[in-house]
């Protein structure tokens, strides 16, 4: 007992590091590759529809708008989040280099992660823009302003970047004397801290404090902000003013579906089910992946402002060409 004692204390102060982390996800797939040849599609899109919004907010005055700063910080989360994953997910499998260096892995973790939690944010920051607009739609233009919206994104930038590094942070007092084979498509943080050969207590902590605040709380802001919406609407007398105010809601509702629920639903067959590891990776990596590429699609590119932004660029250019 004493001898355990002693090699926990030595494991401890020594913090045992390995060299390198080994990525184990889509292990012994059929045609995987045409999985990667997929990847690479939704990558090049994702970058030219949010990278193509970003141009046409910034390039059009008319856009620069409380709502369209939270479209465009959606955007760039989106670029960002896909830039982040994506190209070094290819690099690892579609060239067989799964063995990520240490530093790399914590780097790569914390981008990844820091980029989703945003986007979960930027949503709620959405439903607050939606539930002004519709519940005190006279006071609209006095409480959502370019100034109040902003310190919302700061705000969310700044707490998400001290939640995500302690996320990470916390790793560096682990030691890793066994395996070194991480069980998901990237340096994701359970499977990762799970490896550790001491106690994990604070990073098992850390870890349910961070689902809380990236998936829970912006699901419960959203979801009373929409129980405010209805009952708001329920005392509007005229129908066709109800169906006019849900459907500015209804592409904020598709992309909160297509965020959170993917993610819960894997989470929650895994803690049911014996589900086989591919089926969790592959549905794992479409739910981190596909709402970056469906974001611009569905709630900007569609709606009418942009595409009279466009209409408007398009034609500014040709004047300049004629001329």
């Amino acid at each position: 007992m004493y001898k355990e004692s002693q090699f926990t204390n030595i494991l401890n102060s020594t913090r045992v590091r390995p060299v390198k982390f080994y990525l184990s996800g889509f292990y012994d797939i059929p045609h995987v590759k045409y999985y990667y040849i997929f990847l690479c599609f939704v990558y090049i899109m994702t970058v030219l529809g949010n990278g193509f919004l970003l141009s046409v907010i910034y390039l059009v005055k008319t856009l620069h708008t409380p709502r369209y700063i939270i479209v465009f910080n959606l955007a760039l989360t989106d670029l960002c989040g896909s830039t982040a994953l994506i190209p070094k997910l290819l690099d690892t499998f579609l060239f067989e280099r799964r063995y990520i260096v240490y530093e790399a892995c914590l780097s790569y973790m914390f981008f990844v992660l820091f980029f989703g939690s945003m986007q979960s944010w930027t949503l709620v920051t959405m439903a607050y823009d939606r539930l002004i607009a519709i519940c005190f739609p006279l006071r609209y233009n006095v409480i959502v302003t370019k100034k109040s919206i902003v310190t919302i994104l700061l705000c969310s930038w700044i707490s998400m970047l001290m939640v995500i590094a302690v996320l990470v942070g916390l790793l560096e007092r682990l030691s890793f004397c066994g395996s070194i084979v991480i069980q998901s498509f990237f340096c994701d943080h359970g499977p990762t801290f799970r490896l550790a050969c001491n106690d994990t207590f604070l990073n098992t902590v850390m870890a349910n404090v961070t689902f809380t605040l990236v998936i829970c709380i912006p699901l419960v802001l959203i979801g009373a902000t929409y129980v405010c919406i209805s009952i708001a609407l329920s005392r509007t007398a005229s129908r066709e003013e109800r169906l006019k105010a849900m459907q500015t809601c209804t592409s904020h509702l598709i992309l909160v579906a297509l965020s959170f629920i993917p993610y819960l639903g894997t989470n929650i067959i895994v803690n049911i089910t014996n589900i086989n590891p591919n089926v969790r990776i592959l549905n794992s990596s479409l739910s981190h992946i596909c709402p970056t590429l469906l974001n611009p699609i569905i709630y900007s590119l569609k709606t009418e402002e942009v595409i009279n932004a466009v209409k408007r660029l398009l034609k500014k250019k040709r004047g300049m060409i004629s001329n």
